[in-house]
């Protein structure tokens, strides 16, 4: 048994600034010995995602109580019980999906969520459906089978993808979200070709990522769009073409081939929907409330041959698609680094929600290195 320290939500919706209300509290954990086909991880960094958020403020219902935290990068430092093609001192991306590689899902080449994975990561257990975390003798769920708000976690093996040393904590880290879903979208979903012109609806941090990818491509026009103009700015300097709030980007008669809409809610959707050009694709990352209603005129579905897609986790299979992100990065085509905010302590989570709630921070990462 491990003793190791961990941001646990205990109570959903309670009321900002999350600095007084203090949802997350650190707490001293116990974290059991990795089983068959499971690794201890030693956790680097960790980002602040909008997927977690959504578990404090009761957008997304989890069972309670939580380790939050599912955007990590660590080092293996022991290997569960019957051995693995890893081993100790490999960097691994966290990912949020695990994919146990047999269900009908898992057939689909990334299109539609491990029925498995997704069943675990509804219970709060490692896919296994076990659960490795306690305190003071209670068990304690685990967040997207990661649990990465901690400076040690136990995941699956198949919740994690190894990269090399020369990929640093924090790209590894962003990797594995923020990088798979709005990249992902980008990549697996929208396919841009040379001369087509890629809008991305909604600039946090997930679709910054998207904005970074769709750039690493050849002749392709991107536009950002958000009714922020700090984000707009920010997605001009990493080297949008264009920038525009939704009202400017409807008012000039934009038309993209392919529209990212990554801000998870509808009115930003429905954004997306109008900016897509006949033959385009809207293609829809961002995780609205559930009780989220869209309205749009269909005729121009059937009338200009428009598309409207849905894509969980970039539609991506994260063994095959990490890689081709790390090369990317390697090649100087995706900085992901430039996504990064601020670097901020376990002990700032409570402020660092706020900040992502206000919308102040594109990516704020945990450094969990001491």
């Amino acid at each position: 048994m491990t003793t190791i320290r961990g941001a646990v939500l205990d109570t959903i919706g309670l009321p900002r600034p999350y600095t007084e209300s203090t949802p997350l509290t650190i707490d001293d954990l116990h974290l059991a010995p990795p089983g068959s086909g499971e690794l201890l991880v030693r956790m680097e960094a960790a980002g602040l995602c909008h997927s977690d958020l959504s578990v404090v403020d009761g957008n997304r219902i989890r069972p309670l109580p939580m380790l939050l935290g599912h955007e990590a990068a660590g080092i293996v430092e022991r290997i569960g019980a019957g051995g693995s093609d890893l081993r100790p001192g490999q960097r691994l991306v966290m990912t949020f999906l695990p994919r146990c590689g047999h269900c009908p899902a898992c057939a689909t080449d990334g299109l539609t969520p491990c029925e498995p994975g997704s069943a675990a990561n509804a219970a709060g257990t490692l896919l296994s459906g076990a659960t490795r975390l306690t305190r003071d003798g209670q068990p304690i769920h685990h967040h997207l089978g990661v649990s990465g708000f901690a400076t040690h976690a136990v995941v699956d093996r198949r919740s994690v993808v190894p990269v090399d040393a020369d990929v640093p904590p924090v790209v590894a880290s962003l990797l594995g979200c923020a990088v798979l879903t709005g990249g992902g979208a980008v990549l697996n979903v929208g396919r841009p070709q040379p001369g087509q012109r890629v809008a991305v609806v909604g600039l946090g941090g997930v679709g910054l990522a998207a904005v970074l990818t769709a750039l690493a491509h050849d002749d392709v026009h991107v536009v950002g769009v958000d009714r922020r103009t700090d984000k707009l700015h920010t997605a001009r300097t990493l080297g949008a073409h264009e920038a525009f709030t939704p009202e400017q980007a409807v008012d000039t008669g934009l038309k993209a081939a392919v529209v990212i809409e990554a801000a998870g809610h509808p009115d930003a959707l429905a954004t997306a929907v109008d900016l897509t050009a006949p033959g385009g694709k809207t293609v829809t990352v961002g995780l609205p409330a559930p009780d989220a209603r869209l309205t749009v005129a269909p005729l121009g579905f059937v009338a200009e041959g428009r598309s409207l897609i849905g894509s969980y986790l970039g539609s991506a299979v994260p063994a095959r698609d990490i890689p081709r992100f790390v090369d990317l990065w390697r090649s100087g085509r995706l900085p992901v680094e430039r996504l990064v905010s601020s670097t901020i302590t376990l002990d700032d989570i409570n402020h660092g929600m706020d900040q992502l709630a206000d919308g102040a921070a594109v990516r704020q990462i945990i450094d969990l290195s001491e």
